[in-house]
């Protein structure tokens, strides 16, 4: 990857200027993307429909986030030559063999991704222009944004956006959205700053009511069923700021004629850490069919259970539930290789793991 990049900005500086200096989680982004792509000619998901839906939609989803880049046509034609020269350096002599044609894939990939994302520009801008309504610091390390879009943004419960902020040109951070669609049309986050965070600790840290921000597209699949009148009750695993999302699908359930049960377990390490409980708490007091339960790993808290979330999900209620799973990627893996093991079904367990490949064996 690195010889790829090196290569791609040395012929087009036009794309150089389109990526931040810190490229190490760039460069991984795009080896998963070049595996999935890879994947589209390959014999087996080529034969089989539902892979090739699944691969499709992947890479639809991939033009239209690339739109935010300023990514046009054009700019594929260098990438290609980029690519096909990367392949031939370093590919082994017997890739022949395996019958894979890299210029077949990647031009059938391109064509999906143009085509999302010239379809995706005739109803929606590029990103997103949002002024800061509300920030308030909840712990030394953990703040609760408001941002008002300047334009109708659309979204559904339980999806993510990217975030950009003056102080960091061209680096984008993913953020899950903590509440269902406003009348006002702002979103909340709920943002963790971490360690070398560029944007997560500018947003906890340095941001104020009044400042501008770049929101990219919404996206993500882990989202309620808010239409049909056949739903499950729901069984809600958060760590951390993972809380986001599923609070937004509490809340979006909440508007349903007959919300179904929801029990919301909210993880964190220390109870100090349980930045939104108060408000969580109220929320379970104004309904009825919700019941939070607080828990800490690394101490015992009065009004909380002891446990990771990964633990405390195999003891949990899961089974005929929609089960929704949040927070810091490795604890969704494991929560999810716990509730497989389990006997859970996967048609059951929604998260989203945009940067991260699940073992086959749960995936």
């Amino acid at each position: 990857m690195t010889y790829f990049y090196a290569h791609l900005f040395a012929g087009d500086s036009e794309i150089s200027a389109m990526f931040p200096a810190a490229m190490h989680a760039q460069r991984q982004r795009f080896y998963r993307a070049l595996r999935q792509i890879m994947a589209l000619t390959a014999p087996a998901p080529a034969s089989d429909p539902a892979a090739v839906a699944e691969l499709t939609g992947y890479l639809s989803a991939l033009g239209r986030a690339h739109r935010k880049f300023g990514v046009r046509k054009e700019h594929y034609s260098s990438v290609r030559t980029a690519l096909l020269t990367t392949a031939a350096r370093f590919a082994p002599a017997t890739a022949a063999d395996r019958a894979v044609d890299w210029e077949v894939a990647f031009d059938q990939a391109v064509e999906i991704m143009i085509g999302a994302a010239e379809e995706d520009a005739e109803h929606a801008p590029a990103w997103w222009t949002a002024e800061v309504t509300g920030h308030e610091l909840r712990t030394p390390g953990i703040a609760v944004l408001t941002v008002r879009p300047s334009e109708p943004f659309p979204y559904r419960p339980g999806q993510y956006l990217t975030v950009q902020t003056p102080r960091w040109p061209r680096v984008w951070r993913r953020y899950s959205i903590a509440n269902a669609p406003r009348d006002d049309g702002s979103v909340t986050l709920h943002v963790r700053a971490i360690g070398g965070g560029l944007v997560s600790n500018t947003l906890v840290h340095h941001t104020r009511p009044g400042d501008i921000l770049l929101l990219g597209r919404a996206e993500g699949v882990m989202t309620p069923d808010t239409e049909s009148g056949r739903r499950r009750p729901v069984l809600g695993l958060a760590g951390g700021t993972g809380l986001a999302p599923l609070k937004a699908v509490a809340e979006a359930l909440a508007g349903c004629g007959e919300p179904p049960e929801v029990v919301l377990y909210v993880g964190a390490r220390s109870a100090s850490e349980l930045y939104d409980l108060p408000a969580l708490r109220q929320m379970e007091m104004d309904s009825p069919w919700l019941e939070v339960i607080a828990a800490t790993s690394q101490e015992m808290a009065e009004g909380t259970r002891h446990g990771t979330i990964p633990a405390l999900a195999r003891k949990a209620r899961w089974q005929d539930r929609d089960v929704y799973i949040s927070g810091p990627d490795a604890m969704i893996v494991s929560t999810v290789q716990v509730l497989r093991d389990a006997g859970a079904p996967a048609g059951l367990l929604h998260f989203d793991l945009p940067d991260y490949e699940l073992p086959e064996e749960i995936a």
